[in-house]
């Protein structure tokens, strides 16, 4: 059978295998881009993604280079045509999660 979500599977796997991660949110926001422009005629589902990811191989890594490895994982999926279009990234260290959690739960 095949799945009705094969990008979001892949950017699981992949993630998965390579970042082993404590948190990982994916969140397909393609819905709210179909009808920008470039988006017009693109038939794929899954082209904008919103990620979380909480994981060790971000440790003492700034942002840009998290970003950059999370790039060079999904290079394949963003170079395919009607492949990820938009990644929409959020990567932390379990450290940094547990200090936005509280931050969110004091502001409640």
């Amino acid at each position: 059978m095949v799945s009705p979500t094969p990008m979001e599977d892949a950017i699981r796997e992949k993630i998965t295998a390579a970042l082993q991660p404590t948190t990982l949110e994916i969140h397909n926001d393609s819905h709210l881009h179909a009808h920008h422009a470039p988006m017009q005629g693109v038939t794929s589902k899954e082209t904008h993604f919103r990620l979380i990811i909480t994981s060790e191989a971000f440790r003492s890594k700034m942002q840009p280079a998290r970003h950059r490895l999370v790039y060079s994982l999904l290079k394949d999926e963003m170079a395919q045509e009607g492949g990820i279009h938009a990644l929409q990234l959020r990567t932390m260290t379990p450290e940094e999660e547990a200090t936005r959690r509280a931050q969110e739960a004091g502001s409640e």
